[in-house]
């Protein structure tokens, strides 16, 4: 496995982050716990999570798996960087979802009486609430801090600007502000190339890709689709979406194949060689899917293939960020 810094923070994080959404939805606890303990095998340390996660709204359900897999004990919670998030809809009370104060902390104290741990590692904000003022949310976050609950910060679902807003409010408050940001990045959807990622590249912010297969079109879909075995990738937007770039994912699948790898690692090692990358999410419903995933790390994509991807999925503008990307 290999590890990067989060950030421009010293703590050191695998590669590949194994994302939990499925725990519990698709996947049962029982093999839930066994892809958790695979992961460890493999060196995966990085471990994403959030209270909305789950079988039914607001009870967290995806952490309590978590939680429960922690109490098995054997060093368990110790070796992973645990991250979670809050922002969500916990309950129809006007006061249990955003970015409030009050919300922030009760939802930490919820979130680590569901996983059965002292601390989170990195809490991230689910998405910006433009309601709330920065002094609030950093206040909470630096009570949380304090209390040793959490021990870094991250956004998701931010946009560059709103980066830039955060961190000269921390560093007014000499807070450290944000070390990540957990955004959609792949190889259809590279819109954070434009402001995004230059932004935390400039702030010290690590990136941490969502949905790096784009709902499953980036796993070989079509090939599923033919052998019978496809399940993500055919329901609902996915399949929509199947349709609508059918030709380019069908060239994507054969440039995989003359690369001899699977679709599914060559559009991780395509994210692993973005700049501002720190960690893309993988999450598995299965072992195999998860054993698979590793894979990814071993290649290393040459200018010919970078090239290539770039002519199929091609950047927004002339690529690179803005103004360049759409100005003289």
């Amino acid at each position: 496995m290999d590890y990067t810094n989060l950030g421009r923070t010293g703590l050191k994080v695998s590669r590949l982050c194994l994302g939990t959404m499925n725990f519990g939805p698709k996947t049962s606890e029982e093999d839930s716990f066994a892809i958790m303990d695979r992961a460890l095998e493999h060196g995966v340390n990085f471990f994403d999570t959030a209270n909305v996660y789950g079988r039914r709204p607001g009870e967290g359900y995806t952490e309590q798996i978590i939680g429960r897999w922690f109490a098995q004990g054997g060093g368990r919670r110790d070796k992973v960087v645990l991250a979670t998030k809050v922002y969500g809809k916990m309950s129809d009370w006007p006061g249990d979802q955003g970015l409030s104060a009050r919300h922030i902390i009760k939802a930490a104290d919820d979130s680590l009486r569901r996983m059965q741990t002292d601390w989170i590692d990195l809490y991230q904000m689910h998405h910006v609430e433009r309601s709330t003022p920065w002094e609030e949310i950093w206040q909470a976050m630096e009570t949380l801090v304090a209390q040793g609950k959490v021990r870094y910060v991250g956004s998701s679902n931010f946009a560059g600007w709103h980066l830039a807003q955060a961190q000269a409010a921390a560093a007014s408050r000499h807070f450290l502000g944000l070390v990540s940001e957990q955004c959609i990045y792949n190889l259809f959807t590279r819109h954070v190339e434009l402001e995004l990622i230059p932004a935390a590249i400039e702030y010290g912010i690590g990136i941490i890709p969502w949905s790096p297969l784009h709902g499953g079109l980036l796993s070989g879909a079509i090939r599923k689709q033919r052998e019978g075995t496809a399940s993500r990738s055919s329901e609902g937007a996915a399949s929509e979406g199947l349709e609508q770039h059918r030709e380019t994912i069908e060239a994507y699948e054969k440039l995989a194949a003359e690369l001899g790898h699977d679709p599914s690692n060559v559009a991780l090692a395509w994210l692993l060689s973005r700049p501002g990358v720190t960690a893309p999410i993988i999450g598995p419903r299965t072992m195999g899917q998860l054993d698979g995933a590793v894979d990814a790390l071993s290649i290393t994509l040459d200018d010919a293939a970078l090239g290539r991807l770039d002519e199929l999925f091609p950047p927004i503008g002339k690529g690179g960020p803005g103004p360049e990307a759409w100005a003289w």
